[in-house]
């Protein structure tokens, strides 16, 4: 069983409106009469229908660019299909974060890895530099954020690096499309860095909201990996790594007897303990136990990496973690996002 994580569902502002420009930025109209799902955070795609007579070729064509101003939400249109049973014409491509999924931070020549240290919108602008032409720009300005000596995974997509090295020091990725002048080129994706903001007590999700919601708390899981790399009979590299009580991950067993719950991680073509270490604990991080929350909020966009909490005031169950994925519907005029937020680890 994977770890579902939790989710949130939301009922947005209501003054988003996706807006559709040519490949060069210029704006050819509103996006009417048409359903959309966005993913941001796990596929990174979206999918939007339209009946046959919306077709118009000059607002909907290959490489045009759908975004609602001053969001995350877009992306390119790249895949273009048509079914004559529902006369229905569907465009799906990849989201802002997508396009950044698809390029690779390579380490420098002569070195493996790449390692970098300064403030963070400055690493960004390194790392973005001209991948994407003029559709991507990093923040010019300092993020106040320090990097030091941070190493990259090697051959680690752009999003992936980012995502983790922001990650490192409490921040995230801030991904907003920039219009441009009305009728005038010049709309691009910005990119910074910022600090994780905390909405834990200004949105407590909890009975005194009066707001609803499901809880589940998962008890099922492993917390006993034992980590098989390369090597043959006793030669072979073996780690043995444990959930503890407060469930961080350590080289100490704590659960034991009946309470023990075992699971092999075999990864044959790792000859190096610190990436076998490093790799099982992200394995083992999906197997344990965890806790999910489903809740319901009003009138906030909340941004990936941003942390949610909630607390069942019948169970005495609390969950407090970021949110890694959002999903944007438009279904007949009507706006719906669902978030998840990370597994309790």
């Amino acid at each position: 069983m994977g770890k579902p994580g939790s989710r949130i569902g939301l009922q947005p502002p209501k003054t988003l409106k996706f807006t559709v420009s040519k490949p060069d930025g210029i704006e050819v109209g509103y996006v009417k009469d048409c359903s959309i799902d966005m993913d941001l955070g796990d596929t990174n795609d979206f999918e939007i229908q339209m009946g046959a007579g919306m077709w118009n070729g000059g607002a909907y064509n290959y490489g045009h660019r759908l975004y609602i101003p001053g969001t995350e939400y877009g992306g390119l249109l790249e895949e273009r299909s048509t079914e004559t049973a529902s006369d229905t014409i569907i465009w799906r491509g990849d989201t802002w974060r997508g396009l950044l999924a698809k390029k690779l931070i390579h380490p420098p020549e002569g070195q493996t890895h790449l390692t970098v240290s300064g403030d963070a919108n400055k690493i960004i602008r390194d790392i973005i530099g001209s991948r994407f032409g003029s559709l991507f720009y990093a923040e010019t300005g300092e993020s106040g954020i320090q990097v030091r000596n941070y190493k990259f995974d090697r051959f680690c997509t752009v999003l992936s690096g980012l995502e983790k090295m922001l990650a490192s020091v409490g921040a995230a990725l801030k991904i907003r499309y920039i219009q441009g002048e009305p009728g005038i080129p010049g709309g691009a994706v910005n990119i910074s860095a910022v600090r994780v903001t905390d909405w834990s007590d200004e949105l407590e999700c909890s009975q005194d909201g009066k707001l609803n919601f499901t809880t589940k708390e998962y008890r099922r899981g492993i917390n006993h990996l034992v980590c098989a790399g390369s090597g043959e009979g006793e030669e072979r590299l073996v780690l043995h790594l444990y959930v503890q009580k407060d469930g961080s991950i350590g080289e100490k067993q704590y659960y034991t007897g009946l309470e023990e719950r075992e699971a092999l991680y075999s990864y044959t073509s790792v000859d190096d303990a610190e990436q076998l270490k490093k790799d099982g604990e992200e394995r083992l991080k999906e197997l344990m136990n965890y806790k999910q929350m489903d809740v319901f909020i009003r009138d906030v966009d909340i941004d990936i990496g941003d942390i949610v909490g909630g607390r069942d005031r019948i169970t005495g169950m609390s969950l407090q973690k970021p949110v890694v994925n959002k999903i944007l519907r438009v279904e007949k005029g009507n706006v719906s996002v669902e978030y998840k937020l990370k597994g309790e680890e």
